[in-house]
């Protein structure tokens, strides 16, 4: 036994979970303080008051009823898309939980007598149908969950992007922290959400279980399912949306017309800004969520069925809670460097601010983690490995966690050097643009693709560490440790469309150019920390997904998976086309939906008269409606290959080929997530790079206008839906369609291979 006892455990988890909540709770409030006038109803009948003190004196009074104006509009059209999405989801989630019982609960026929367990052995198991009925109760909370991640985190970041832009008026540090605090109320809530969640499901789920632990773990794996099931649909739906706004505000705006970004003259810039706050926020919440969801559910997995489970040691089962609870207590200390203890004066600051995140999560984490680990373990224990039992010392899983985190950190700083405009990289794929977008758009795929190398090999790094220590165990507390800064990392991650929405609005609302550069200073280093941050999905992604892979061997009965027999093979064959697939569909329909876009705008510049004057309002809710349609008709396609996949592979060529198709798809996946999530990154900062002009080759190439200013431009606009669409939704792909094997895995072994049974 651990030192930890196991009533301590109980307490510890849940307080752990409630400090979480309180501080977001608590950041929230902070950023509440900074008022915007103006009144008016958001719709929900309460009334908001936002208006700053300006120091400058340049905004009128007449300036900050306008932000609230746009605020509103904002805050209206990201809450009713999300509300339509969830109409959609709930309908898919009722017929998906019907899927799970049935498919479960006829492995054994639904007889409802006791059997014996699969691996204790000796030992009588709960039956078959209340693992199905349980498993499908796991998964409805962990949609449930997933959702609420997203909404929460749409709703503080469209309250926050105007108070942003407010305090960039008394300074750029103000509305740094403005912004930041914002990001941390989505990080916190979202990671104590998860833990207090799962926490309690664990705790009733024992209530009928009691000492069945293989079951009750098992069950819990649906819970992970939920999770990302829903950001699947959020990540494409919020993806496509977010990006066919602003790809057909790009395109007719800045080239056409050769208006700003973010004019308000542009009838998409509404539902641009409208596609920040459901595709990178709401979006990215419910996709972290789904990560840290199935990395705890393949660790419980695993160790239900070693000794820990077998012994029935509560506090070394909950290792995988416990780590997530010293997160949220390592990430508050950390934000608080970012918010009270240095303040930021300078534009150039930010960016190494938002970095010292990172590296001093990291580094609490690790001395979190090594007292975690010797409280919570036993000295020695040993862990279930294909069949065999691997005995195992606790510094060892000190080890596998800590490589998880760090390889995270080199991850992250990797994808910061490809994408920020500060390095080399970037510098010269802007430099590229002097010969127009096609050498632009040479550089910038070589770029992607050359900044797979370090995280790739910083992943079998990690994986090759943690599985010689500790089997597949070892791999699911890897990704756990990755996870285990999840509070920090969404923090930076969220604080990038909050910037980007503060610049957008204090371009609509007319504020001096002082504040607009402010807003875009911020909003550069959103931009790379918004790449870290799918950099931190895609590799957590990988390695939760080979802890699930491990899993659904295990579950499924296969004794080895050999690549040369031919099952096996074409599974493989086919699992790496899946991520070209699925690419392929969402490329298209963000695609199309630009194509729409586009011809609406230029039909309004062309009839609305006195639009490009400025004394017409152009049609927002025209623009806003597309995006909303095109996304809900094009989500469903690149979701039901997801899901699907796994049932008809497992159903009709059994267990072996499911498990080449999970393999293939992993070793694809990974590298199209990340070239094309930092391709679109670079791309982005080239060209914000030249419209800052802030060294001499920048202004050499500028000002915005120019020649290869419109090169940029058109970067940009291509990896909009790489970075924003295809990369950060191929991360959910790859981890969804093991965790899918996962639960379904006892139906596939039972019943599976009906094709090759025939033949």
């Amino acid at each position: 036994m651990g030192l930890l006892s196991e009533g301590l455990t109980q307490l510890l988890i849940p307080l752990a979970a409630l400090v979480g909540l309180a501080f977001a709770l608590l950041q929230w409030f902070l950023v509440s303080r900074v008022k915007v006038s103006g009144s008016y109803s958001d719709g929900n009948g309460y009334k908001d008051k936002l208006i700053g003190e300006a120091e400058e004196g340049v905004d009128s009074l007449e300036v900050t009823i306008k932000v609230a104006e746009i605020q509103n509009a904002i805050s209206i059209g990201a809450t009713s898309f999300l509300f339509t999405q969830y109409r959609y989801l709930s309908i898919f989630v009722g017929v998906f939980s019907a899927i799970i019982f049935l498919f479960l609960g006829s492995v054994k026929g639904f007889s409802t007598k006791s059997e014996p367990c699969t691996y204790n052995t000796g030992n009588t198991c709960k039956p078959a149908l209340a693992n199905a009925f349980f498993t499908t109760i796991a998964f409805l909370l962990g949609a449930l969950t997933s959702v609420l991640s997203g909404f929460f985190g749409m709703k503080i970041a469209t309250y926050a992007n105007a108070r942003t832009t407010l305090e960039a008026r008394r300074g750029v540090g103000k509305a740094f922290i403005t912004a930041f605090r914002s990001g941390a109320v989505m990080g916190f809530l979202l990671a104590a959400n998860g833990l207090l969640v799962l926490y309690i499901t664990i705790n009733l789920f024992k209530l009928y279980y009691g000492d069945d632990w293989e079951g009750l773990y098992e069950s819990i794996t649906g819970y992970g399912l939920g999770g990302s099931s829903m950001a699947l649909f959020g990540r494409v739906g919020g993806g496509i949306y977010t990006k066919a706004a602003d790809v057909g505000a790009d395109l007719v705006g800045k080239v056409e017309r050769n208006i700003p970004e973010d004019d308000p003259r542009n009838p998409a810039v509404i539902a641009d800004n409208v596609g920040d706050n459901v595709g990178d926020i709401a979006g990215m919440g419910s996709d972290l969520f789904g990560s840290y969801a199935e990395s705890s559910c393949a660790a419980l997995f695993v160790a239900s069925i070693s000794s820990f489970g077998i012994s029935h040691d509560y506090t070394a089962m909950s290792y995988p809670l416990i780590i997530s609870s010293m997160g949220i207590v390592v990430c508050l200390l950390t934000t608080l460097f970012a918010t009270d203890l240095f303040e930021i004066k300078k534009v150039s600051e930010i960016e190494p601010s938002l970095k010292r995140q990172l590296l001093i999560s990291t580094v609490l984490m690790t001395a979190g983690i090594a007292g975690v680990t010797f409280v919570a373990l036993p000295s020695e224990f040993t862990l279930f490995s294909f069949g065999t039992n691997k005995a195992v010392k606790n510094w060892y899983l000190f080890f596998c966690v800590a490589i998880g985190l760090w390889a995270g950190l080199v991850i992250g700083y990797t994808t910061e050097y490809y994408t920020s405009n500060a390095y080399s990289p970037v510098q010269d794929v802007a430099d590229s643009c002097r010969t127009g977008a096609a050498t632009n758009v040479i550089f910038g795929l070589a770029l992607g693709y050359k900044s797979v190398i370090i995280p790739v090999f910083a992943i079998a790094f990690a994986i090759y560490v943690s599985f010689s220590l500790a089997a597949m165990y070892g791999i699911a507390v890897a990704a756990l440790g990755m996870l285990s800064t999840i509070s920090t990392g969404l923090a930076i991650d969220a604080y990038g469309p909050i910037s980007d929405n503060a610049g957008g609005i204090a371009e609509m609302a007319g504020m001096s150019h002082e504040i607009r550069e402010r807003t875009d200073a911020l909003d550069a280093a959103g931009n790379t920390t918004a790449a870290i941050g799918k950099g931190f999905a895609i590799g957590s992604a990988a390695l939760v997904s080979l802890a699930l892979f491990g899993a659904y061997v295990s579950r499924a009965g296969i004794e080895t998976v050999d690549v040369l027999t031919p099952k096996v093979f074409i599974g493989l064959l086919v699992g790496a086309m899946l991520p070209y697939w699925f690419s392929a569909m969402t490329m298209k329909s963000v695609g199309s939906a630009a194509l729409k876009m586009v011809e609406e705008v230029r039909r309004q510049f062309n009839t609305i008269p006195g639009l490009m004057e400025g004394t017409a309002k152009p049609d927002y809710a025209t623009c806003v409606k597309i995006s909303t349609d095109a996304s809900l008709k094009e989500m469903i396609p690149p979701g039901a290959l997801v899901m699907l996949t796994p049932l008809i592979a497992g159903t009709f060529f059994g267990v072996e080929t499911l498990a080449g198709i999970l393999a293939g798809s992993l070793v694809s996946g990974v590298q199209i997530a990340i070239s094309a999530s930092n391709t679109g990154g670079a791309w982005d900062n080239a060209k914000k790079y030249i419209e800052a002009g802030a060294s001499e080759h920048a202004k050499s190439l500028g000002p915005k206008g120019s020649d290869p200013h419109k090169a940029a431009v058109i970067g940009d606009t291509i990896g909009d839906p790489l970075k924003d669409t295809s990369g950060p939704s191929l991360n959910i792909l790859i981890k969804l369609m093991a965790v899918e094997s996962l639960v379904f895995a006892p139906f596939f072994a039972a019943h599976g291979g009906v094709l090759f049974k025939w033949l």
